[in-house]
């Protein structure tokens, strides 16, 4: 008894199609995932075994091989476990044949059946529909993020039990059409805005300069002066984000796990690491490749504060992110590029002596230096 299902996994932004076959033979119970799965695919035997029984279904006592192809790719992340489920099912004859090409399968099993949702479903989306796939059945609520891309059915399911009733034609579910539309026209809503900023003149007119070119900009005035409350209002006299940008941005939240809305994000990213972060959390990187602040910043603004406290050699890092547009993270099992086109907004201090040059009487001011020349 054999099946094949589709499903997808991700490497960075690009997601590979996955053929989830299941073969049912005799021989001692035992269930086995082949194809270098993850630590998480390999606990999904256990959520899949319960989730099944959980269903109203006998799991079978048989020998169970499941095989994710193509076996060269590593797989990670656990929304393979409804395209397993829906594997073992179909090899038993619960679920009936279907044309299995058009159709993949996302979702991860808690152990009563119900889908939960799995970060990642833009992206995922997105590539299936390269990938020529018309539905695709996601956890319901995903399902906002997904319907996202029009030319493709998004099928929102609640349980296991639910998708094979789907799968067998006993419960008919209307594709999902998303209530929000995305336009440039839109008039977007900040907590905070430019003409917040009261005086600075000189300063107002550098970072409109900036936002018009999308220029680096580094700013140093005295402690409260009003640079970091500057900074963080640059953002709302930046241009809307296009469609494609708001793709971009919102597939980049999404693999990151920080994606709070249920559509696209429309508002330019503003991040503000720290001045003790590492060049890791900078550039991005870790065991699984995460994006870091430069992606995370992208079609955005990217704010140091206090560049000078940063380590010299997390400034380092930044040239290359800075000059190409792109980060380029290699690991043992990938190489990943994330995208990292974003505006560097830098702030810092003067040095003492320029500001209060009465108490560093030693110190010769540049400006008033005395000329060495000899006349």
């Amino acid at each position: 008894m054999y099946s094949k299902i589709n499903t997808c996994i991700l490497q960075g932004l690009n997601g590979h199609l996955i053929e989830v076959e299941t073969d049912l033979s005799r021989g001692m119970p035992v269930f086995n995932i082949v194809g270098l799965p993850d630590a998480s695919i390999k606990e999904s035997k256990e959520r899949v075994r319960t989730a099944i029984k959980n269903s109203g279904y006998d799991f079978p006592l048989s020998r169970i091989t499941v095989n994710l192809a193509p076996a060269n790719i590593r797989k990670e992340g656990s929304q393979l476990d409804l395209a397993i489920a829906l594997g073992i099912l179909q090899a038993m004859g619960i679920v009936a044949d279907f044309n299995y090409r058009n159709i993949a399968f996302i979702g991860e099993l808690s152990l009563d059946g119900r889908l939960n949702p799995v970060e990642g479903v833009l992206p995922i989306v997105i590539s299936l529909r390269n990938f020529g796939i018309k539905r695709c059945v996601v956890p319901y609520e995903n399902r906002d993020e997904a319907a996202v891309i029009e030319d493709i059915e998004v099928i929102p399911v609640k349980s296991l039990k639910q998708v094979i009733n789907y799968l067998n034609g006993e419960e008919e579910i209307v594709p999902y059409k998303s209530p929000i539309s995305f336009s440039q026209e839109d008039e977007i809503q900040y907590d905070i805005d430019f003409s917040d900023i009261m005086g600075q003149e000189t300063l107002r007119r550098a970072l409109e300069v900036a936002a018009a070119g999308s220029h680096n900009i580094l700013i140093i005035g005295p402690p409260g002066a009003g640079k970091t409350m500057a900074a963080q209002r640059l953002p709302t006299i930046l241009p809307s984000l296009s469609f494609e940008e708001a793709i971009e941005v919102t597939k980049i939240y999404s693999i990151s796990g920080l994606l709070t809305s249920k559509t696209l994000i429309k508002n330019r990213p503003f991040r503000a690491p720290h001045h003790t972060a590492s060049a890791i959390s900078l550039i991005g990187g870790g065991r699984i490749p995460r994006p870091g602040e430069v992606s995370l910043a992208h079609h955005g603004v990217l704010f140091l504060d206090e560049i000078l406290e940063f380590k010299r050699d997390v400034l380092e890092v930044l040239r290359q992110p800075i000059e190409d547009e792109v980060v380029t993270i290699s690991r043992v099992n990938a190489t990943i590029t994330y995208p990292s086109k974003f505006m560097l907004v830098a702030s810092m201090n003067p040095c003492p002596c320029v500001s209060n040059p009465l108490d560093y009487p030693s110190h010769e001011i540049p400006s008033r230096a005395k000329s060495t020349i000899p006349a």
